[in-house]
């Protein structure tokens, strides 16, 4: 399969990034969308069994994307540094899983994500991209997230990238994919 990664031109670490760098992020993000979904059509499409997904950006599409999905997730081992980082960053002793997902599944993650953003944008034309920029203590500060939802705003690729690590846990499936449209749609505002 031909897929190539999204490559960011930025660190993403969100806290880290200066406010003009965070607007740039949020620009690039805009204007990469269609170019990315185009690269996640083309590798559901190499991918046999299927061929016949193309994005449709309704919730039905979802489903079959979350199946293909489900097939992409893949895991590394972590090296022993990257646990000692890991650890050194958490005020609290805690177990540290020894597998992360690959930058491929991290990628098509963000991908997914995207046509989340764009199923929910079409069918809720209420709904609207943002940067929460206000306080650093926000889990999803920096990052584009939808808005007009009642008692937050979602954040489509955190969401996958969630769903990712569940589902290589094996303790979430493709058709969990559906059920972020499912459960995040009644919040919406009206």
């Amino acid at each position: 399969m031909s897929y190539n990664l999204i490559q960011p031109p930025f660190s993403l670490k969100f806290r880290e990034m200066s406010k003009k760098e965070l607007s740039d992020y949020f620009l690039w993000l805009q204007n990469i969308i269609p170019q990315r979904l185009c690269e996640l059509a083309k590798a559901a499409e190499e991918t046999p069994g299927f061929e016949t997904w193309v994005p449709k950006f309704t919730p039905a599409s979802l489903e079959q994307l979350g199946e293909w999905f489900a097939t992409q997730v893949d895991i590394r081992p972590r090296s022993e540094q990257e646990i000692q980082d890991i650890a050194g960053k958490s005020p609290h002793p805690m177990e540290i899983a020894n597998k992360e997902l690959t930058n491929r599944t991290f990628s098509l993650a963000m991908d997914v994500g995207i046509y989340l953003s764009q199923v929910f944008l079409k069918n809720h034309p209420q709904l609207r991209w943002e940067q929460p920029l206000s306080s650093k203590k926000f889990v999803d500060y920096g990052q584009p997230v939808l808005v007009e939802f009642g008692p937050a705003p979602l954040n489509p690729v955190r969401m996958v990238v969630t769903l990712a690590y569940g589902i290589a846990a094996k303790t979430k499936t493709g058709a969990d994919l559906r059920k972020i449209y499912d459960i995040w749609s009644p919040l919406i505002r009206p």
